[in-house]
């Protein structure tokens, strides 16, 4: 058990460590786009859009984060704004992978669902996943605005209205680091919409 206990308090370091070195780097690298990004966000609920958001695996965690805190609260009680998961829908999930493959999960449902003045957010460490790129190429289509949250990479053959691209490889920490992005997105809706 001590030993353990070690192990586990030299973890803890470690990852505090070179998730503050993450941290700094990736301020001075995405504060443009974290912010035009966030803007978009901003203005598309003070205009009555909605926001879809999707990933996979922890990031399909982060979008549903990122609509509870729209739909729910971050700081301020204030009113609900319009957020949707694509990947928390188990029924419409399994439904459109296995009947139109896993590529087209998130490009189908934002086919259905984006207008106009929507902001759809795709998130993808790698930049690689092909649902992502397609459902933001899907959003692109349909007229809305396009965000990409990424690792170092960016969008690998794709693209969107704004990339925030965090400048590390090691998955946890752009995680993290989006993470901190959505939650600065959401004190952005709470501070300007709640004033408004």
């Amino acid at each position: 058990m001590p030993e353990q206990t070690e192990q586990l308090t030299r973890l803890l370091a470690d990852h505090f460590v070179a998730h503050q070195e993450a941290t700094t780097s990736a301020l001075a690298a995405i504060a443009d786009s974290a912010v035009a990004s966030g803007a978009a966000v901003v203005h598309c609920l003070e205009r009555g859009g909605k926001i879809l958001a999707f990933g996979n695996g922890g990031s399909a965690t982060q979008a549903s984060h990122l609509a509870g805190e729209l739909l729910g609260r971050f700081r301020e009680n204030r009113q609900p704004y319009p957020a949707i998961a694509l990947s928390s829908d188990a029924g419409s999930v399994t439904c459109i992978a296995n009947d139109f493959g896993f590529d087209s999960l998130f490009a189908r449902q934002v086919e259905a669902l984006a207008q106009p003045g929507d902001v759809v957010v795709g998130i993808t460490t790698s930049g690689r996943s092909q649902n992502v790129l397609r459902g933001l190429a899907a959003a692109r289509k349909a007229g809305a605005t396009s965000v990409a949250l990424t690792g170092a990479a960016g969008l690998v053959d794709g693209s969107a209205d704004h990339v925030v691209a965090v400048p590390s490889t090691v998955t946890a920490h752009v995680q993290e680091i989006h993470l901190m992005v959505i939650h600065v997105w959401c004190a952005g809706v709470d501070e300007v919409l709640s004033a408004g």
